[in-house]
């Protein structure tokens, strides 16, 4: 399974696609990766999507494709017609249809676990942000690709929000285009391990104070 995602450089990934993708929680700033988007980025798109794939969308993603792929035009056609080949597994508990062809309701992690399990292609997970905390806990992502742009946005939807288990990552690729746009591609790499640059040295009077204050609730 490999998460594949656009993200700020302070982890936003709410409607980077245009304005109108995605206005909940009044955010404004729909579109914000157009800016930065170049040929390099293209590429790695083009490479994501070059193999046979199944797409694992959140309800509300789902949404957002189903309205614009099957009826997208001009150099993204052959995307879109892709997207309608492949299987298509939203995970959500409503009952809403699910008109686009292919689709597959998946109501819980244990069903998405034995469609893991399965002989298919590799599921890529497109937007869908609430879906990577419950996926990360799970052990379900084998890699994660983020594109991650020069923008800052200050609020809207994370990539690891709330829920996020602590995990540790190791980079096996990694590209900055000329947008500046860094492509990086990690695979897990375990639990994290913390560590101690103070490790065998005494600490100060001052540092004993502060460590007291924090006990106290004063610092």
């Amino acid at each position: 399974m490999i998460g594949a995602a656009f993200v700020s450089l302070d982890g936003v990934m709410q409607a980077p696609g245009g304005p109108d993708e995605d206005r909940s929680g009044s955010f404004d700033l729909g579109g914000w990766l157009f800016p930065y988007f170049d040929e390099a980025g293209g590429r790695r798109i083009d490479a994501l999507f070059s193999a046979p794939f199944d797409l694992l969308l959140g309800r509300r993603t789902y949404d957002i494709f189903a309205a614009y792929w099957p009826f997208v035009e001009g150099e993204d056609a052959g995307l879109g017609a892709r997207f309608d080949r492949a299987a298509k597994y939203v995970v959500t508990r409503g009952a809403q249809p699910l008109a686009w062809e292919n689709s597959h309701r998946l109501t819980s992690l244990d069903a998405l676990a034995e469609v893991k399990r399965g002989e298919g292609p590799d599921l890529i997970i497109q937007g869908s942000s609430t879906l990577y905390p419950q996926l990360l806990t799970a052990g379900l992502i084998d890699r994660l690709i983020l594109m991650t742009f020069p923008v800052v946005l200050g609020a809207g939807k994370r990539l690891f929000g709330d829920g996020t288990p602590p995990r540790s990552m190791r980079m096996v690729e990694h590209e900055v285009t000329p947008r500046g746009v860094v492509v990086a591609t990690y695979e897990p790499d375990g639990a994290v391990e913390p560590g101690d640059f103070g490790a065998g040295l005494a600490p100060s009077p001052a540092e004993l104070e502060r460590r007291a204050r924090i006990a106290a609730g004063t610092w």
